[in-house]
């Protein structure tokens, strides 16, 4: 008993010598509290150990100048006190870009690994410190032994779509080391623009890192309209060597992309020779995927990129660059003779043998140069490169395949890192990409969980993507991307073990007075009223919320008034008998709103809660169960609320039991029709009614859906008696030529069924 005892003590003061960190993000892998705390003055020198870690001890200079005005002296011989010591012991610590700090009364000792872990290491006392009087900073007092979880920590930014200056891309190159990323991935090149100055190649700079205007709204709505304004720019030589400066300075290693073979139109407009037709071609203002891609049958396509990446190698230390290798259509290269006769001489047997091919050859020519590539997982069509790195972001499966193959691999899963995606489903929330990855879910994300031990060290790491279609100024850039970066950061670098969602979420709140001294305005958003679960019963519908702030009061109404803190307070989910507008708000401990009102209307109908039949199974991404067909909610433009039922390439059939034989008067629903998006209102459509569920009479036929968007579905008819209401779709099928991506099955969505 009594060593139950102890050990359930020393427990308890390991995990309160922990939450007493309440600012380090990523959590470090151990950390205890010395006692003391160290206090910065004028005096305060900065010891580096030699002359390796002079830039490191610089960069501690400047953050304490930022912080306190006082400029601390970089010292080569070891003080008595009042220091803050940098040194290098890689036997000590084992773990590259690991550290130890140790912060007691009169000086602080920070031992790393390497100089990464030395950056790290620094990274941490920021997020620790706070003013202290006499412009001082007092830091409290840790031991803390650090480490990373995986050795590829990475946040990737398109500069394609939307291009951002060079000050922005080193505020972003700040931020991720101060969250111990090691990698920002640039994508510096795509069918909206070419990013880097290539000397060789002048008409990139003054055509291709061009175009005439820019999309506005989403590219789902059609006809797509345009700003009228010219869109571009591109990075010196000058500048980019100076942001790899920059990067370098503070532990992260930029690799560039350069797309091929596909998203590759803007090369093309300023060499069409490069392409399969010979143009002429326009850089892209909107949105896609194009069939105009790199002719792969084309000599002189291998000499321009050999080229381009002959200067791109210079600019960049980096040992691996990424060469794209997603979403090459191989609508030209069928057609293309060159390509043809590339495929006969290779004896390959289709275009995707085609583009393994490319890239192979790519790959050989940067192996020549010391260097390796990194390819989207499409680079496993046709066969891997030898010694390519794979980044899987179609879901996980890509990269299972390509570790089971004893490649290396990173994770970037659209479904968990695409920070593109809506962090919210508030309808406040500003033009994204489409789907709904909210904070919780990115930190909840396990790389790789699937597979065996045995292959766990082919996972390199993890990575975030940031693309611009809708990050259209740095403002937006920052609050899609934080703090949605900070949880990525958390699962990159901190043991499985230890990661807490709750625990998290404390520190990052914490983390509110550093950013807003660095001028990031994050997104707080994540503590707001959200919808915890929809429960339709026989004519009722039950509203579940919840905040994920601590203690949080939520108060709702549902008259159409704006919650206030003498609304009605939340206890218990609330049950809706009619048809209204639940709006709700959540306070805190000072009695002060949190985020964003939460707003829900709930149509009363008579199909609520009835038990529903589907003939074919929504797929999985667009299946939040057939019971959303019948719990009072409709669906959004957006189809990210959950609240679509999705059928690809298969049609839509079900059956509503509304219990016994009553009048019905109308049958409404919703249908999308976003072609662009591959989503096709059905061919026809069809209502049934039936009073025994086997003979069953039609009321109402629809075949046009004239409606880019939601196609409001009323059909009314004259009273009847009915107990079982059957909604017949036909899918379009297989999308044919013309059609945005000719040779998939089309998706057709539909909504609540309201029946009265």
């Amino acid at each position: 008993m009594k060593r139950n005892y102890l050990y359930i003590l020393a427990i308890f003061f390991l995990v309160s010598n922990r939450l007493t960190a309440q600012s380090i993000i990523p959590l470090p892998v151990s950390i205890k509290s010395t006692g003391q705390s160290f206090t910065t003055n004028y005096n305060t020198l900065i010891y580096c150990q030699d002359t390796r870690l002079f830039s490191a001890g610089e960069l501690l200079q400047s953050f304490l100048m930022a912080a306190t005005i006082q400029n601390h002296r970089i010292i080569a011989k070891k003080p008595v006190a009042n220091y803050i010591a940098l040194q290098i012991d890689s036997f000590s610590i084992p773990q590259p870009e690991g550290y130890h700090l140790l912060i007691n009364k009169d000086r602080i000792e920070l031992t790393g690994h390497d100089a990464a872990g030395i950056i790290h290491g620094i990274q941490s006392l920021r997020q620790l410190w706070q003013p202290a009087t006499g412009n001082g900073l007092t830091i409290p007092g840790y031991a803390i032994t650090d480490y990373p979880r995986f050795a590829y920590r990475s946040m990737a930014l398109d500069v394609s779509r939307h291009n951002f200056p060079v000050s922005f891309i080193k505020k972003y190159i700040d931020l991720l080391s101060l969250y111990k990323f090691n990698t920002f991935h640039w994508h510096l090149t795509d069918d909206q623009g070419w990013r880097i100055e290539i000397k060789q190649y002048p008409r990139l700079q003054t055509m291709a890192a061009w175009r005439k205007q820019t999309l506005i709204g989403h590219k789902k709505e059609t006809p797509h309209r345009f700003d009228g304004t010219p869109h571009g720019g591109y990075y010196t030589q000058e500048e980019i060597k100076e942001v790899v400066r920059y990067a370098s300075q503070r532990g992260i290693t930029i690799i560039p992309e350069i797309e091929m073979p596909g998203h590759a139109l803007a090369a093309l407009t300023a060499y069409p020779s490069l392409g399969c037709t010979g143009g002429p071609y326009e850089t892209a203002t909107f949105w896609g995927v194009f069939d105009d891609v790199f002719c792969a049958g084309n000599d002189s396509t291998f000499v321009f990129l050999q080229q381009v990446l002959d200067e791109v190698i210079q600019l960049f230390p980096s040992h691996y660059i990424h060469i794209g290798g997603d979403e090459c259509p191989k609508t030209r290269w069928k057609v293309c003779p060159k390509c043809q006769q590339r495929r006969k001489e290779q004896s390959l047997k289709d275009e995707h043998d085609l583009q393994s091919y490319f890239i192979q050859r790519i790959e050989k020519y940067l192996n020549s140069k010391g260097r390796d590539i990194i390819g989207w997982d499409e680079i496993l069509e046709g066969g891997l490169a030898p010694n390519a790195t794979v980044m899987s972001w179609r879901g996980e499966e890509g990269g299972l395949t390509a570790a089971q193959q004893k490649h290396r691999v990173i994770m970037t899963p659209e479904s968990h890192v695409y920070f593109d995606y809506y962090l919210s489903r508030n309808k406040a929330e500003p033009l994204a990409a489409g789907h709904y990855t909210p904070l919780s879910k990115v930190y909840s994300y396990q790389p790789a969980a699937s597979l065996p031990d045995s292959l766990q060290s082919y996972i390199a790491g993890v990575e975030g993507q940031a693309w611009s279609e809708y990050l259209v100024d740095e403002q937006q850039a920052v609050y899609m991307i934080f703090p949605r970066a900070i949880a990525l950061a958390e699962l990159a670098w901190t043991p499985a073990a230890l990661r807490n969602y709750d625990p998290f979420l404390q520190r990052l709140r914490s983390q509110a007075a550093l950013l807003k001294q660095l001028k990031v305005p994050y997104a707080a958003n994540f503590d707001e009223v959200v919808s915890a679960g929809i429960k339709p019963l026989k004519g009722i519908v039950a509203l579940s919320l919840s905040s994920s702030y601590p203690n949080a009061q939520i108060r709702y109404t549902i008259d159409g008034t704006a919650p206030t803190m003498n609304s009605t307070l939340y206890t218990a989910p609330v049950v809706m008998k009619k048809t209204a507008s639940l709006k709700a708000l959540a306070f805190d401990e000072r009695r002060q709103p949190i985020g964003r009102v939460y707003e829900q209307l709930v149509t009363i109908h008579k199909a609520i809660g009835a038990e529903v039949s589907l003939t074919n199974t929504p797929m999985p991404r667009w299946n939040p169960g057939k019971e959303a067909l019948v719990n009072g909610i409709t669906g959004v433009a957006r189809y990210n609320d959950a609240q679509w039922l999705g059928f690809n390439g298969d049609n839509l059939e079900a059956v509503i039991d509304l219990g016994k034989a009553q009048t019905i008067r109308s049958v409404a629903m919703n249908l999308l029709s976003y072609h662009w998006q591959r989503v096709w209102a059905p061919v026809s459509l069809d209502i049934q009614v039936s009073e025994d569920g086997v003979h069953y009479r039609p009321v109402f036929t629809q075949k046009d859906f004239p409606i880019n968007g939601i196609n409001s579905v009323r059909a009314a008819f004259n009273p009847l008696t009915a107990r079982y209401v059957k909604v017949t779709g036909i899918n379009k099928g297989l999308l044919q030529p013309g059609d945005y991506g000719a040779g998939t099955k089309a998706l057709l969505m539909i909504d609540e069924i309201l029946i009265n």
